[in-house]
């Protein structure tokens, strides 16, 4: 889960948008274009993977897509923001793949996969001829060097979070070049999902580079599109910072539709940098859009009025996987730097002693008016939420769990227990020591949505003595500060739901070692008594197969969650997203990348 890690997983942003030029632009026959050609020249592999599902399609077109922010990186297994990972997710496959529809596993590099007879031992058959985007084969050689660069410690991406049971890595081996065997320290009911949120890598272009201690900066943007070579349907064609992503179809991959001409059908997947959601809306309503990936509930009422005449669908999709909450920075310097010495709390220890108490936290939850919130910034299109598992999860969506909802006298108690009052007659809060209890709350100034829960929040804080003063900036920054220099005092995000839309994908967030573990990144240890019974939460979630056991695990780790109030939850957004008519197999769906997901079947109709 993630802002979002290499499992496909963390806060969309995504909004799809087409240029004027697409709405001319149709369907042509399977040897109309240069792009085409090189398809269908390439020979295929041994064994394709044969994409049945859908209409047949012709190639041709292009299908452009709003971002509003630049990729930080082409690197599939360093990216972890949805601006990267919409697009990486789209250049590299894993062993298995998960099809939105069916919802379940499919084949991916692999053609399929079985358990030993100890319960412990998978074996993993990969697809012969499969290759990469520059032509050279794909083997358990690239799997078994893609599993080490998830184990460094010195990368550490996210996915490797997922890959630690009970403290304890997986044995892998490659006994030839189409085999790859995952040995587990105990039973582990997840093995197909989370290897395969492992994206193989090419060994013959990234190994010297990882031996050199440089992967990290590898395939960043600035890297020539024809030296990023990709295991997935797509690779770079062209990257112009501050305007667009070029994607071009991989003429390698081995994917085929049922005819046996190898997908996609599309020519050109471009992800356009808009200044904001509204940009998109005002393309879609010019006739330039073909669809959006987030659209503000304030909008659903003219596209649906106004389909028929636009020629698009709105699809609604039901409340969203997506989540929106704040957090406050309980972080503490890991490295002795600049006068601070390891241990001290990142913020300062006045704040520091403020935001690790679990009392003020559930006071500020408390304050907190979701209700009013929901129709005034979602237009009554939006739900109260308490877990990344939102009420849009059939399966995993817990309705009984600890939640802290709005209670402005409770509030008001709490934040007085504490021996908070105000002295100097200005309405807002001091301490003990006089200090007055003030935070700054960050989040991204592109997502107006955001933008407008943090002004409530301020106002409704305000209301409690507790003086907020709101600091929007771009969204790479807020990675920047989350990740690497923890420079700030509260943070509004979100987290985008893994795929499979299973708990066991979100370990990076929960363990207390993961690199999205929000409140207190990255510990060596668990830094509190609950945050170790979620890690042992975690294993339990993780390695039964019995799902009774799994969902009382991931309810006692929601339950944790919410008494301590790591997080301050906000409403979800109800999901209505329009698409064009005019492309065939476009079929949103619930599930991240809700346009996206089958991009490589999208065709546009003749």
């Amino acid at each position: 889960m993630a802002l979002v890690p290499g499992t496909r997983t963390l806060a969309a942003l995504a909004c799809v948008v087409a240029l004027g030029c697409t709405a001319a632009c149709g369907g042509s026959s399977r040897s109309d274009t240069p792009q085409a050609a090189t398809r269908e020249q390439k020979p295929l592999p041994e064994e394709p993977r044969v994409d049945a599902g859908g209409d047949i399609g012709t190639y041709g077109g292009r299908f452009i897509i709003g971002e509003t922010n630049n990729p930080k990186t082409f690197n599939a297994m360093m990216a972890n923001e949805t601006s990267s990972t919409d697009i990486t997710n789209r250049m590299f496959v894993g062993l298995a793949d998960f099809d939105n529809e069916t919802q379940d596993q499919k084949p991916g590099l692999a053609t399929s996969w079985d358990l030993g007879a100890d319960g412990l031992t998978w074996t993993f058959h990969l697809r012969k001829g499969a290759a990469f985007s520059d032509g050279h084969p794909i083997t358990s050689a690239d799997v078994l060097f893609s599993f080490q660069v998830a184990y460094d410690e010195t990368v550490h991406p996210s996915v490797q979070d997922l890959l630690i049971m009970n403290g304890r890595r997986w044995d892998v081996s490659a006994p030839d070049d189409y085999t790859f065997v995952i040995k587990v320290p105990s039973p582990n009911a997840m093995v197909v999902s989370l290897a395969s949120s492992v994206t193989i890598l090419p060994r013959h272009v990234l190994e010297p580079i990882f031996k050199s201690g440089g992967f990290a900066s590898a395939y960043n943007v600035s890297t020539p599109p024809d030296q990023v070579v990709t295991s997935g349907p797509w690779r770079v064609k062209q990257y112009v910072p501050g305007e667009k992503t070029v994607l071009q179809p991989n003429p390698y991959w081995f994917g085929v539709d049922a005819n046996s001409h190898r997908l996609p059908y599309l020519d050109e997947l471009v992800y356009l940098v808009v200044p904001d959601q509204d940009a998109a809306d005002l393309k879609f309503r010019a006739g330039q859009v073909d669809g959006l990936e987030n659209v503000k509930p304030e909008n659903y009422q003219w596209y649906a009025d106004n389909q028929q005449q636009g020629n698009f669908t709105l699809h609604e999709l039901g409340p969203a996987l997506q989540t929106s909450f704040f957090w406050f920075n309980l972080n503490t310097v890991q490295k002795s730097d600049n006068g601070r010495k390891q241990g001290d709390p990142v913020v300062g220890p006045v704040k520091y002693g403020w935001f690790n108490n679990p009392v003020f936290r559930r006071a500020v939850s408390m304050a907190v008016d979701r209700e009013a919130m929901i129709p005034s910034i979602f237009y009554g299109d939006a739900v109260k939420n308490w877990s990344t598992s939102t009420a849009g999860s059939k399966a995993w969506f817990t309705p009984d769990i600890v939640k802290y909802d709005f209670n402005l006298d409770e509030s008001k108690r709490l934040l007085a227990s504490l021996g908070w009052k105000d002295t100097n007659g200005d309405s807002f809060l001091e301490d003990a020591n006089g200090q007055t209890v003030s935070f700054t709350l960050k989040t991204n100034s592109d997502n107006k949505m955001r933008v407008g829960m943090a002004n409530f929040i301020r106002d409704d804080l305000a209301k409690v003595g507790i003086k907020v003063t709101l600091v929007p900036v771009d969204f790479n920054t807020l990675i920047t500060n989350i990740r690497d220099d923890k420079q700030y005092d509260a943070m509004l995000l979100g987290l985008q739901s893994g795929v499979p839309p299973d708990p066991a994908m979100g370990q990076n967030v929960w363990r207390s070692s993961g690199r999205t573990h929000y409140w207190n990144i990255s510990q060596p240890k668990p830094a509190t008594p609950e945050e170790a019974r979620i890690d042992a939460l975690m294993d339990t979630l993780v390695s039964s197969a019995d799902l009774a056991v799994r969902k009382q695990a991931w309810k006692d780790v929601q339950n944790i969650v919410n008494e301590q109030s790591w997080f301050v939850w906000l409403p979800t957004q109800i999901t209505k997203l329009p698409v064009s008519n005019r492309f065939g197999n476009a079929t949103p769906s619930a599930i991240p990348h809700r346009v996206l997901w089958n991009i490589d079947r999208v065709f546009v109709k003749k």
